[in-house]
């Protein structure tokens, strides 16, 4: 038995991720453990709990691989330093000490970190590292169905790749190319992240949810100005107006000129038209680099698979126009596409690349849905519950079913805590809040009084496969959430003339569909196919709520409030469900009502977290 501990850290999405003989067993973000999003500290606790889940003591484990090499990642800092030097020695002097404390030499420091787990574990020389692009790489083909495929791989920056292209053919993967820092979309879509006064390397999916609500007017701008893209989807951006590669700032002050306002503060100004059409500017270009890129490489190599991965590949609308237009025949994406999947891309990097082990592709892929990370049976969970103090009654698996799908018909909104974790950035039915697509309130609703969050935020639909295409402009799995595609015309409801004219947040109140709640301004919405194989107990609501109402459809954000990590534990759950309007929570067979709860144990849940 060979096995094989992966570890993501020191960026952001710290993540542990465990295979053994090549399988994946665990793989979880240390966010969930910690309650501080997107942390990027030293995962211990997703550490704990790969090493816990298999019963395993650190010493027991043959190699441990770190996602990236550091000393890459430092010569990129210094030649970037002197390469706009004078400027820049600013952010420059900042970061010198902490590499030269910590990070320089990475290999100690993770050895004394991991000591923290196991006293015995004593050999320094099991720690290996791979690059970051080249994780990113592996966690996209090695778990894909394909035996052979082209990879792409884009994000921010790495060491000092952005974007790479590579060919991954049984158990080998070969980098055929790359572009290299500053030039990054990336960083691109993170400065107009910034420009719009929402998170750098969080806020980026706000960007994409408000882009509907605007007009591409400054498309030709970004592409003259900012952005100069070959006919190949290879491009270099115009540093001038950049400040990430010398300042503590993405943008600059002749950025804000450009465009004709100063960068949006959250705290004071209010998203205008003016942002939302910076977002719909931003997101074109975006997917015409992807789609020129796409159909270069599908030309030149004549591949018909891809494989995605890096933070860029979870612009979903983008993904659903690659597969829309053809370009590849077969579409994977690694669910864990950010560096949190970086963890399980060098721990699989290493067991077919250097211990050169086979590989036999299954017909889904490896991911087992992303059910990886932690799981509670009955015992524990009704423990946890009474230590809580909190109300609850047990039913059978079928008695579940039935009062859920009977609950969300009378527009309740439920906490759905079953199985195992997701690994990701997206709830799949495992730790979701769920709710009726066919309520016109509910998309408000849920906005406001649940996740505490910006209205124009868009909801996604977990549908069941076989039922898919009859809804979706879509015929194909989308078990992650990846992929974009419109509503069915005959689902739609059209516009009448004065409707067509509402522009901006005004054209959140028309009801767009027979599935309001999840039907996004521009008629199109980001899907999940729910398959019985990967999990059973989803996809039986889902078909229980059809079965009364005609709808395979349901409602799935992620348990949580705006600036929370998605749930982990019990405890989570049920301090979110009394921290917000939630109707219902639901842990395994375990059945608990607000009205039914102790008032005094209702908390204030809108300010506990910092928002993103």
């Amino acid at each position: 038995m060979t096995s094989i501990l992966g570890i993501s850290a020191f960026y952001h999405d710290s993540a542990a991720a465990l295979i053994i003989d090549g399988k994946i067993i665990s793989a979880a973000q240390e966010e969930r453990f910690s309650r501080k999003k997107h942390d990027a500290r030293y995962p211990y606790n997703a550490i704990k709990f790969v090493l816990n889940n298999s019963n395993l003591k650190l010493n027991q484990i043959d190699h441990i691989v770190f996602f990236e090499k550091p000393f890459l990642k430092f010569e990129r800092l210094l030649e970037t330093y002197l390469a706009f030097a004078p400027k820049g020695f600013g952010s420059f002097a900042v970061s010198m000490p902490l590499w030269l404390r910590e990070k320089l030499f990475q290999k100690n420091f993770l050895y004394q970190k991991l000591k923290q787990h196991d006293d015995n574990f004593n050999d320094i020389n099991k720690i290996n590292f791979s690059e970051h692009h080249f994780s990113h790489a592996a966690s996209a083909f090695y778990p894909s169905p394909f035996k052979k495929a082209l990879i792409l791989t884009l994000d921010g920056v790495g060491e000092w790749t952005t974007t790479s292209v590579a060919l991954g053919n049984n158990n080998e993967i070969e980098i055929l190319k790359e572009i290299h820092f500053p030039h990054s979309i990336g960083l691109l879509y993170s400065a107009f992240t910034y420009y719009t006064g929402f998170k750098v390397n969080s806020g980026e999916y706000k960007l994409m949810g408000l882009a509907p609500y605007g007009d591409p007017k400054y498309k030709k701008t970004i592409l003259s100005e900012l952005v100069d893209l070959k006919e190949d989807g290879s491009f270099k951006l115009n540093m001038k107006y950049f400040n990430y590669a010398t300042g503590l700032t993405m943008t600059n002050e002749k950025f804000s000129s450009l465009f004709g306002q100063k960068v949006r503060d959250p705290k004071k100004d209010k998203l205008t038209q003016f942002h939302m059409d910076i977002a719909a500017s931003i997101q074109d270009v975006i997917e015409e680099i992807v789609l020129k890129l796409t159909s270069a490489l599908a030309q030149e190599t004549k591949c018909e698979n891809l494989c995605l991965a890096g933070g860029v590949a979870l612009n979903c609308v983008a993904n659903g126009k690659i597969l829309k237009k053809n370009i590849f025949k077969n579409l994977w994406i690694q669910p864990a596409a950010g560096d949190a999947g970086g963890s399980l891309g060098a721990a699989l990097a290493f067991w077919h690349q250097e211990l050169k082990n086979k590989r036999i592709p299954s017909k889904k892929d490896e991911m087992k849905g992303s059910y990886l990370g932690p799981s509670f049976n009955n015992e524990e969970i009704e423990k946890t519950l009474k230590s809580l103090k909190a109300n609850y009654q047990k039913e059978d698996d079928k008695n579940i079913i039935s009062i859920v799908a009977n609950e969300l018909i009378k527009e309740k909104t439920i906490g759905w805590f079953q199985g195992k974790m997701e690994f990701g950035p997206r709830a799949l039915g495992a730790r979701s809040i769920l709710a009726d697509p066919r309520s016109n309130k509910m998309q408000k609703e849920l906005n406001l009084k649940i996740k505490f969050r910006e209205s124009f935020r868009p909801f996604a639909p977990s549908v069941l496969r076989e039922d898919l295409s009859d809804w979706f402009e879509l015929n194909y799995d989308s078990p992650y959430m990846l992929l974009v595609s419109d509503i069915k015309k005959n689902k739609q409801i059209s516009m009448n003339k004065d409707e067509q004219k509402l522009f901006g947040i005004d054209k959140l109140k028309l009801k767009r569909s027979s599935i309001p709640a999840v039907t996004h301004v521009d008629y199109s919405a980001r899907i999940q196919t729910v398959h019985m194989e990967t999990n059973p107990k989803f996809y039986s609501l889902i078909k229980k709520f059809k079965e009364i109402t005609s709808c395979p459809v349901l409602v799935n954000t992620s348990f949580n409030v705006r600036g929370e990590p998605i749930v982990c534990s019990i405890e989570d759950a049920f301090k979110c469900f009394m921290g917000t309007k939630l109707d219902i929570l639901v842990c395994e067979n375990f059945i608990l009502y607000k009205e039914k709860q102790d008032q005094n144990l209702l908390k204030d849940y809108k300010n506990k977290f910092e928002h993103d």
